[in-house]
């Protein structure tokens, strides 16, 4: 039997897999990820005394390398981010007894200094991977994943917290299990909010860049080569030109993954959209249609879909975790009153872990601490608190209007988007020498002067998180507030406000925590022999890490985490508690 190949089906096949125009203009731009990622992989397992004979250099010409290192870098991080946000956060959000630990676990972890877990993690990647650049670059991706994996994680506590009840109530009509519910209903309904968070991470991580890139290893420093170690050098050697050359160079890698990465992201999750009508002007992106219009690599991305969308089918029976917020969707014969005597043996038990962690903390503090030192270090706190809460308020006051009104245009924010990642990106420490040599000019009060530096960097979690929840603002409520001509403060008050709110929590608890972060660089500056400090619980800690006090640096780390927990549990947790419970879109 012969096979004819001149058949129609033979025919139709053969022509689907032959390459078209698009697929010619996409190959090149694969080539080079699978370029990208081959050299970051050659380099990473290079012998580590390759690092100690290369210096970094200030030559222009070294920068696109520089910038391709930092770039695998960050989305490594990224990478490990994102898992770490959808366990860590499903587990906070679906598990009650849980959510009394990992809640304030995460609170404290957005509060520890970057440069805290460089002290304590890099010996162990170093260990890792013994003679090789690997473990340093570990160490490196783990310093930036700490500047990127907390706001995701809230972001999507946030959404799993405030899942519609009819959708879930919708999933268990069709017997979905609770694998499937997750990636069917809960993922998709986090993803706008949860990729507005990553453009803030990946900018955000740039902040903390120069400091991930220099390992120090005892008396040893390893200097990875990027751009923040670049821009290490500029500063240290107060070369201008190379410092503008860094800033030049991080426009363009920024503009690159808000093409590549960021904005076909965004197009492709607007068709998650809670909504019956489509919006007048949903977001674009030439990636994505051009990956759309090839034939080649459409065939042969079909079996990578085809796989995901099996696993995500499968009917996993995932053990069932006790929450108050599944349960409210169930019938109420399905309902099943929590064990209070489990409840009372968690809760004593988290009692005695809490108790002993800070009877540890006090036995060690207490070496070298006496207790009036305590009660000054809790009024520096305070001095803290009060920038933080006002800061955080005028940030609110200018960037939720302003988040609003780009959050409804997507035309206006494809504009908006690259510009918004290059501000949150934009080193705040470059502007530390322009507020030293004013300050110092001027003989002005740097308590005051030098609090602008605390939320320069981080305000942005309000204007991203208010963009993402007005963006993922269902079209059938805007329709229905324009024909019931609901206009000015009455649309503010009933309408956006109450759709935005759980967003802007999410961007208001990470911003205060970033700003909290922000206050150890912010609140002690330096720019050659002039220094300037403000009074404040970060000026402690940056001064008591410079001078090698460690009872002292373990005091203002938990005196520091101590108020960020308290802020949340008193503050923004009751947010939280009152959109989940009354401003739920049902």
């Amino acid at each position: 039997m012969r096979l004819n190949i001149l058949s129609p089906s033979f025919n139709a096949s053969a022509w689907r897999l032959l390459p078209n125009r698009w697929d010619f203009i996409a190959f090149p731009l694969i080539i080079c990820l699978i370029a990208m990622a081959a050299v970051g992989y050659h380099e990473t397992m290079a012998p580590i005394s390759v690092l100690k004979t290369q210096a970094i250099s200030l030559s222009p010409s070294m920068l696109p390398e520089y910038a391709l290192r930092t770039t695998l870098r960050m989305l490594a991080a990224m990478v490990a981010s994102l898992i770490f946000t959808l366990g860590y956060g499903t587990l906070a959000a679906k598990s009650r007894r849980a959510e009394k630990v990992l809640v304030p676990i995460l609170d404290i972890l957005q509060s520890v200094p970057v440069l805290g877990y460089i002290s304590f993690t890099v010996t162990f990647f170093i260990a890792l991977f013994p003679g090789r650049v690997a473990g340093a670059e570990c160490a490196a991706i783990f310093a930036i994943f700490t500047s990127q994996a907390w706001n995701m994680t809230f972001s999507f506590y946030q959404s799993l917290r405030t899942v519609p009840r009819d959708l879930q109530e919708v999933s268990r009509s069709f017997h979905l299990t609770g694998w499937q519910r997750f990636w069917k209903l809960e993922v998709p309904f986090s993803l706008p909010g949860l990729i507005w968070n990553m453009m803030m991470s990946m900018s955000g991580g740039w902040f903390f860049v120069v400091a991930s890139e220099a390992i120090t290893v005892g008396n040893n420093t390893i200097t990875l080569p990027g751009i923040g170690s670049y821009l290490a050098a500029a500063i240290e050697q107060r070369n201008l030109g190379a410092v503008g050359y860094v800033i030049l160079v991080m426009s363009l890698v920024i503009l690159a993954y808000d093409q590549l990465l960021f904005r076909p992201l965004v197009a492709w999750a607007d068709k998650f959209r809670m909504e019956n009508t489509a919006s007048a002007s949903a977001p674009e992106s030439w990636l994505l249609d051009l990956i759309r219009r090839t034939r080649l690599i459409n065939q042969l991305l079909k079996p990578m879909g085809w796989i995901l969308a099996t696993t995500a089918r499968v009917p996993v029976r995932m053990p069932t975790i006790a929450n108050a917020t599944s349960a409210v969707a169930r019938p109420a014969r399905a309902r099943r009153k929590p064990s209070r005597v489990a409840d009372a043996i968690w809760a004593v038990l988290i009692l005695l872990m809490t108790v002993y962690v800070v009877f540890r903390v006090v036995t060690y503090v207490r070496t070298g601490v006496n207790l009036p030192e305590v009660g000054h270090v809790l009024l520096l706190g305070v001095f803290t608190l009060i920038r933080v809460l006002l800061l955080i308020l005028v940030a609110s006051v200018i960037w939720v209007p302003l988040g609003v009104m780009i959050g409804l245009r997507p035309a206006l924010a494809q504009k908006i988007q690259p510009i918004a990642q290059f501000l949150a990106a934009f080193p705040a420490n470059l502007l530390f020498p322009v507020f030293v040599v004013v300050i110092v000019k001027f003989h002005l009060n740097a308590d005051i002067w030098l609090s602008p530096l605390i939320v320069l960097g981080t305000q942005w979690y309000i204007l991203f998180n208010v963009i993402a929840g007005a963006s993922a603002f269902p079209n059938d409520f805007k329709e229905a507030a324009a024909n019931f001509r609901i206009r000015g403060w009455q649309w503010w008050r009933k309408i956006i406000l109450p759709g935005i709110f759980p967003y802007y929590v999410t961007g208001a608890i990470t911003a205060s925590g970033g700003a909290w972060n922000a206050s150890i660089v912010s609140e002690a500056v330096s720019w050659g022999n002039d220094k300037v400090v403000a009074h404040g619980l970060g000026a402690y800690i940056a001064q008591t890490t410079a001078a090698g006090d460690f009872p002292k640096i373990i005091l203002g780390i938990a005196v520091m985490s101590l108020f960020v927990t308290l802020f949340n549990r008193l503050l923004w947790r009751p947010m939280y508690a009152y959109a989940d419970a009354k401003l739920r879109m049902d």
